[in-house]
């Protein structure tokens, strides 16, 4: 009887999971695909019938996701109704916003919304965090991007300011600093001031992500503008960006906005 039980509750989950609602936003070849349910986490990425997000289903890590930073605000697990939460959607003008509820230990609402720029060939990802609490706060946007562990990652700072040294293989190319994906049994991560550009290479696409440029006094404490984290074992890469650390007064917001190409490498 137990093992019929465990059963159906396996089959109730997969049946749950299957009817998850999901939003697409399509320019060209490319589609994202977003799940409400599932903290408006962005599930899917593909260029026609090639996907570039990880689709690995690891339970605190999956798709592409939104935090508020600094992490030591709330260390782990991620803060459930920002990272897994039902957010509320709607459609208006060429833009998918969804909402979050609101944060029982932060306070904090998160709004997420999706448009495209054809002239640009983007899609554009503006993310809002809003102080529901009655005191001021400070507080930075945090994009999180799960990708398979392989292929190219590059961005543009000097392989001597990343830090922790030493934990990742970054070479100089052109001016350029690469990471080409490798395998450990462990987890690493580094920080880089960048220049407001984070790309991904792999399977003959090329991801790339433009944000605004920080100066170096304007991450979070013990945050960067560009972070790589490599899960150990050949498992999942997080392409992560922040936006500058800001003071919100009780009701008042930030917005910080990620564009996102996805093409074939050249």
């Amino acid at each position: 009887m137990k093992r019929n039980v465990i059963l159906m509750a396996v089959a109730l989950l997969m049946s749950s999971a299957a009817m998850a609602q999901t939003k697409e936003v399509k320019i060209g070849d490319v589609t994202m695909t977003i799940t409400p349910e599932k903290g408006a986490k962005i599930t899917s990425l593909k260029y026609q019938n090639q996907e570039v997000i990880s689709q690995l289903r690891w339970p605190e890590s999956f798709g592409s996701t939104f935090w508020t930073s600094p992490q030591k605000e709330w260390n782990w697990p991620p803060v459930f109704e920002l990272d897994k939460g039902v957010y509320e959607v709607v459609e208006k003008d060429g833009h998918l916003v969804m909402t979050s509820p609101v944060s029982e230990k932060l306070k904090y609402r998160v709004r997420k919304d999706f448009s495209t720029d054809a002239k640009d060939g983007a899609i554009v990802v503006t993310y809002s965090i809003i102080n529901e609490s009655n005191e001021e706060r400070k507080v930075a946007p945090w994009e999180i991007t799960r990708v398979p562990n392989a292929g190219v990652i590059k961005f543009e700072a000097p392989v001597e300011s990343i830090w922790p040294a030493g934990l990742m293989n970054f070479e100089q190319q052109g001016g350029v600093t690469c990471y080409k994906a490798d395998e450990t049994q462990q987890n690493r991560k580094i920080n880089a001031d960048g220049k407001g550009w984070l790309s991904y290479e792999n399977n003959g696409l090329v991801l790339t992500k433009k944000f605004a440029d920080l100066k170096a006094d304007e991450p979070a404490p013990g945050e960067a503008e560009i972070q790589v984290y490599v899960n150990r074992g050949k498992t999942y890469i997080e392409l992560e960006s922040q936006g500058a650390y800001t003071t919100l007064a009780p009701g008042a917001e930030l917005s910080w906005t990620v564009r996102w190409y996805l093409q074939p490498a050249k």
